[in-house]
């Protein structure tokens, strides 16, 4: 893929820790998809695992998104922190995160589980007591998790 450079380099996020602050702050991701020439647009909650820099988020075991990935495990993925439009400056300040990804679905019951648990454990503010009625729930087949490994990350901000 071509590489591009920002018309406005000063809006460019370069510090990896301002990178993650962005991931870690923020509950949704949106991920682009494409299959036969058509595309696709998705966004879902997201845990986050830092030291392998993969993406998870759950789905259904049948679906659009999911015959997708299947068919083109190619990502594009984009995490937004929006800061609000500024009165009478005609502008918006936000931070985004940008990057490519390999999408794998994940059939395991034991690493559903284990990867559920994360999410929960990133959603809620008091994780437990809704980890153990959830987990109790899964059961092998009906439903999964997708994996996104993440390429390398580019951000921008304005404001």
């Amino acid at each position: 893929m071509t590489e591009y450079h920002t018309r406005h380099p000063e809006k460019t996020i370069e510090d990896e820790a301002e990178i993650l602050e962005v991931i870690d702050s923020q509950r949704l991701l949106t991920m682009a998809m494409s299959s036969d020439d058509e595309p696709y647009l998705v966004t879902v909650n997201y845990a986050f695992d830092p030291d392998t820099r993969e993406f998870y988020f759950h789905c259904a075991t049948s679906g659009k998104k999911i015959d997708i990935i299947r068919a083109n495990p190619s990502v594009w993925c984009q995490i937004t922190e929006d800061r609000g439009y500024v009165q009478t400056e005609c502008e918006h300040h936000f931070r985004t995160v940008h990057f490519p990804g390999e999408a794998t679905v994940i059939e395991d019951i034991d690493e559903i589980r284990r990867t559920i648990s994360m999410l929960i454990h990133q959603q809620e503010d008091e994780p437990d007591p809704v980890r153990e009625r959830l987990l109790a729930k899964v059961k092998p087949g009906k439903l999964y998790m997708v994996r996104i490994k993440a390429g390398e990350f580019s951000g921008k901000k304005n404001g």
